[in-house]
Formats: structure tokens, sequence, C-alpha cells
């Protein structure tokens, strides 16, 4: 268990991520749902992450069923603000957002102070709790005025007051998340997809940074969508067909894990993890079976080797730190 910056809170170093039981890209039942937070649950996961975007409230309210039993004091529990979810009459699905549900609802984008604190309402009704550990303001790319002026002082006031223990950022980038390292308190970010065996755009700044303000990173997207996970012909890459060459990339870092008797997705979630600056890996799933395979994947030795070759062979920066090591 980790703490996030300066505060209370506590996570594990693996973490499960929500979209998946949203039904991204894929239906998922309720069943398959409670079973996938079950298992991450019984292989000690302890923090669980979520937003109102990720299936129009389905996943929160998933993950509050599935926890609801569970001791609230032993887990840490996410949402995000910034996407405030308003009742829609106009039907259809919600595949042009990737998820496999009814349009029930439709997003507005609103990181103004009240926008803030209706959407969190709002997700402690569909998660059934009286209270979140971390807020994250969720993807705030196009609205940075908004989200700087209105929406970080916003959650600096509900931290203040008890209401949220941690306070953060999530996005799909490097840059902005260094601007909230530096310019505010923030207490953790979470990067997707700039931290991995593919792309490492967070080691420039956002990682330096967060070390020297003592601020947590969570790194999502340790597989890019899917390349590292199993890289073949059709594997997406940052939720697209991967290029040519970014295939060719990942096959030879597959080459190298199995010449080193381990697997990519091992390598994948080590390298993220080792980084001292990264509190914890969040990584979704749809099923048990995922589940299982990824907390196997997680707890596997990865050889020395392995990273000697990958820095011999150009695939990875003599920068970038590994498992054992500090960065320089």
């Amino acid at each position: 268990m980790n703490r996030l910056g300066r505060s209370a809170v506590r996570v594990s170093e693996l973490a499960f991520g929500g979209s998946a039981i949203g039904n991204l890209f894929t239906e998922v039942t309720e069943t398959q749902a409670h079973e996938a937070v079950a298992a991450a649950w019984q292989r000690g996961v302890r923090y669980f992450d979520t937003a109102p975007h990720y299936g129009l409230g389905l996943s929160e309210r998933r993950l509050g069923a599935a926890l609801r039993e569970r001791p609230r004091a032993q887990y840490a529990i996410s949402t995000k603000v910034g996407r405030r979810l308003e009742p829609s009459d106009r039907g259809g699905d919600d595949l042009a957002h990737g998820f496999v549900v009814p349009a029930t609802h439709r997003r507005v984008w609103d990181f103004s102070e009240d926008g803030v604190r209706r959407t969190l309402e709002g997700s402690l009704e569909r998660l059934g709790l009286d209270h979140v550990d971390i807020v994250y303001l969720h993807d705030p790319d196009d609205h940075a005025e908004e989200a700087f002026r209105e929406g970080y002082p916003a959650l600096e006031k509900l931290r203040a007051q008890g209401v949220v223990g941690a306070i953060g950022a999530g996005m799909n980038q490097a840059e902005m998340l260094t601007r909230f390292v530096r310019d505010t308190d923030v207490d953790v970010v979470l990067c997707a997809g700039r931290y991995t065996l593919l792309d490492q755009q967070a080691l420039v700044e956002l990682l330096p940074a967060a070390l020297d303000r003592g601020t947590s990173v969570v790194i999502g997207g340790a597989f890019n969508s899917g390349l590292l996970a199993d890289p073949r012909p059709g594997a997406t890459y940052n939720y697209a067909t991967a290029l040519p060459e970014l295939l060719h990339r990942a096959l030879r870092l597959k080459a190298v894990a199995a010449r080193h008797g381990t697997t990519l997705r091992a390598a994948a979630l080590a390298f993220c993890a080792a980084h001292p600056a990264v509190a914890a890996v969040l990584v979704g799933a749809r099923s048990a079976h995922e589940v299982v395979d990824c907390a196997h994947q997680f707890a596997a030795p990865v050889p020395a080797d392995l990273w000697q070759e990958l820095r011999e062979t150009g695939l990875l920066p003599e920068e970038a730190p590994v498992p054992g090591e500090t960065p320089v």
C-alpha cells in the first residue's frame, strides 16, 4: 500500500480500472462485472477507479454494488468530475463514445464549482457511498482555463472540508498534468498511456516534477489499450489500430521477454511500477479471468537481463528506471 502525496489516502500498487465494466467496446454482464471486482479483491487489490463517463454511470453503479459488502475502511475508490451527466430522451446508444449502453444521459463538459459538486453528488448516489477517497478532474484538455480557475479550487475546498481525501487530475497526456503538479497542490495525477514500454513522454517532465514536489502518480494504460498485452495484426494502440512500425516494435519487445522466460505483459506492468514517483498501476478488466491473469503478471519476477537487453537494443532509453533502480 502506498500513500498518495501528503494525503492520508493509501492505495494498492495494483489498481482496478472500471471502464471495462461500464461496457467499454463490449457488453459485460452484471455477473461478470461482479466477479471481476471480487477477483481483484481476493488478490489484494484495494484501489478501484471509475468515472461517470464510463457507460454513462454504469461503471459506478456496478462498482458500488460489488464493493457494498466490503469493509469501507479497507479500500480506496476514485471517481472523476468534468463530464456532468444529464438525462436525455434522444434514444439510441452510446457507441459514439465507445460504450455499449443505451443513451439515457448526455455528457456536459462542466468544470465549474457547481458542476464539480453536482457531478460528485451524482457519483456518490450511483456508488451508494457517502464519500470517495480520490476525485480527479477528468480530461480537461480543451477546458484548461475553467479547470484551473474553477475546477481545481472546487476540489481544494472539498478536500479542506474533508469531503474527499485526495485530489488530482486524470488525462491521456503528460504536459498539462505537469502543470497541475507544478502549479497546484494536487496529491496525485493519473497519467494514461504516456508512460509505457512504447511511450515514455511522462519521463521528460511529469515524473521528475512529481518526484520533486512529492506528488504521486498513478499510471493507467500500461498496455496502450491492447498492443502491449497481445501484439498482433489489428491490435489497438491508444484505441486505434496500431501502425505497422508500432506493431513491429511491440513484437520485438515480446520476443525479448520470451527469451528471458517471461511475458510482455509482465514486463509492461513492471516497467510502469518501477519509477519511484508511481504509487499504483491501474489496469482495466472485464472478467475474473483477466483480473487473475493481470495479478499473476504483476507479481511475476522480471529478470534484470531483460532490461539490459532492451537498453542495448535501443528498445528502452537508458534514463528510464527499471525495477531495482532509481532515476539519475
